[in-house]
């Protein structure tokens, strides 16, 4: 899969991450990107939260677990699939910090990490206050033109 970022770093032979963007909260920690190559990470790289909050069934999952604490199982049940592909959620999401595990006896339930998602969110602040300001001078340009008619 082919990202903006590595398509704009494609000119560069090898590049630290880290010197280019900023934001930690966006960049997988640990990686290093690889001219003409696949990227190379290290063992204890860190997931994406864009990429671990694209698809509908983790973004069902944090939703799930937000209200409850829950098992795989339990998670399996709900969404009509195999403990193997909700497995395969749980780990991009527990890599991201969305999650926490909590060892119960035998069983893992899985809690929300709300703090991960307040950076997330303190992170989206700052486009947001522009978006807004964008939004109400268009709404007050829609309104000069019907007013007008």
């Amino acid at each position: 899969m082919y990202s903006l970022r590595r398509r704009y770093l494609a000119n560069f032979s090898v590049v630290d991450p880290q010197k280019i963007i900023a934001n930690k909260l966006a960049q997988p920690k640990s990686c290093t990107y690889i001219r003409n190559s696949k990227v190379a990470y290290s063992n204890k790289m860190k997931q994406d939260i864009f990429q671990a909050i694209a698809d509908p069934t983790r973004r069902a999952i944090l939703a799930l677990i937000a209200i409850q604490a829950l098992t795989p199982n339990a998670m399996a049940e709900k969404f009509d699939m195999s403990r193997q592909a909700v497995s395969k959620h749980i780990k991009v999401l527990h890599e991201c910090d969305l999650i926490k595990p909590e060892h119960s006896g035998r069983e893992i339930y899985y809690h929300f990490n709300a703090k991960k998602m307040q950076e997330f969110d303190h992170w989206l602040a700052q486009f947001r206050q522009s978006w807004e300001t964008r939004f109400n001078q268009l709404d007050q340009l829609l309104t000069t033109i019907k007013d007008q008619k």
